[in-house]
């Protein structure tokens, strides 16, 4: 599986610091592609992560359906409405605004809330094959690449697919994966994709084949729905302030794990919901910046 260790506080990548002169520019033009009647609320807390874990401009593609929903949670995040379908999925006739959409962003994150269908799927595969910022692949978004598995071996541009296992034995088709062996398994797909891998769970392992680390932030309170949706934003969040794949991943996990400890001090692992793990991002930020990283 190459070089492994753990992913602590002495050795994690560093985010820049931010100049005086500054603009929110120079922090990310970062996309989210997601949501779906009835699973808004998905993309949302994926866009309030974002926001939180420092991206300079956020803007969320949604289906035109669900638009007005996606847009009150949160004010300081942009939304673009695409075509969908009845049921609020998007359709393959959002590829061309997706496209002009795509030109201007640092980076994109794909899969909060998308649904499942045969146009989704098409969709997210084209994303993959023919998009070349970075991306990063999360919930309904995977289980479309795990339809398309044969055509994953020419991504167009960095990835990272953040699959916990239940949602990797649909990837890499084998449903008898112990997590041990899926975290082999893990290193073997990341290295001949050409991907970086996260897989989710405890003391999560991120790698992209050469190396592997281990996580060691989190709780069991952070097994709620949406907290996979947060760890999406923070790491597309990262990748727009112009950190690497593979330490976006890493620094991304690490923060998200730590806001979800801060948060399970604060409401315990019983009654924590994914948005406190949002709120609590920025306290995880300056116990980073507090530690000098």
């Amino acid at each position: 599986m190459g070089d492994s260790s753990t992913n602590s506080l002495s050795d994690l990548p560093i985010l820049p610091p931010r100049l005086e002169d500054s603009h929110k520019g120079d922090y990310g033009k970062v996309l989210l592609v997601g949501g779906s009647r009835g699973m808004s609320g998905a993309i949302a807390l994926a866009g309030m992560a974002c926001l939180r874990a420092g991206a300079g401009l956020v803007t969320l593609a949604v289906p035109d359906r669900c638009l007005d929903v996606v847009a009150s949670f949160e004010p300081s995040y942009m939304t673009v409405p695409l075509p969908c379908d009845e049921q609020g999925r998007l359709t393959v006739a959002a590829q061309e605004h997706l496209a002009e959409l795509a030109d201007t962003a640092t980076c994109i994150a794909c899969g909060p809330g998308l649904g499942r269908s045969h146009r989704v799927t098409d969709l997210v595969a084209w994303m993959y094959e023919v998009l070349p910022q970075p991306i990063v692949f999360d919930a309904d978004a995977l289980f479309a690449l795990s339809e398309r598995r044969d055509r994953l071996d020419e991504p167009a541009g960095p990835r990272i697919l953040t699959p916990h296992l239940g949602e990797f034995k649909r990837l890499v088709g084998n449903d008898e994966l112990e997590r041990e062996k899926a975290e082999m398994f893990a290193a073997q797909l990341a290295i001949s994709r050409r991907v970086v891998i996260l897989l989710k769970g405890h003391k999560t392992v991120i790698t992209d084949g050469r190396r592997s680390v281990h996580n060691t932030t989190g709780n069991p309170g952070m097994a709620t729905g949406g907290s996979g949706d947060v760890l999406t934003g923070v790491i597309a969040a990262l990748l727009g302030q112009r950190l690497a794949p593979f330490d976006a991943a890493r620094l991304g996990a690490y923060v998200h794990g730590l806001a979800g400890d801060l948060a399970a001090a604060t409401f315990g692992e019983t009654s924590m919901i994914a948005s406190d793990i949002v709120a609590h991002l920025p306290a995880a930020f300056l116990t980073l910046e507090g530690t000098g990283q």
